[in-house]
């Protein structure tokens, strides 16, 4: 797979969304189960 900028910058947003919600409590199931749910209504 070849490393991309654009793919870099996504990869370090997605570390920063996940850190932000471990910041306000969130466990990583609970994180797990939203963006599961998320992806079944899109």
């Amino acid at each position: 797979m070849e490393n991309t900028v654009e793919q870099t910058a996504l990869d370090y947003e997605w570390i920063n969304l996940l850190k932000e919600a471990k910041h306000l409590g969130l466990t990583v199931e609970e994180i797990r189960l939203y963006l599961l749910e998320a992806g079944q209504s899109a």
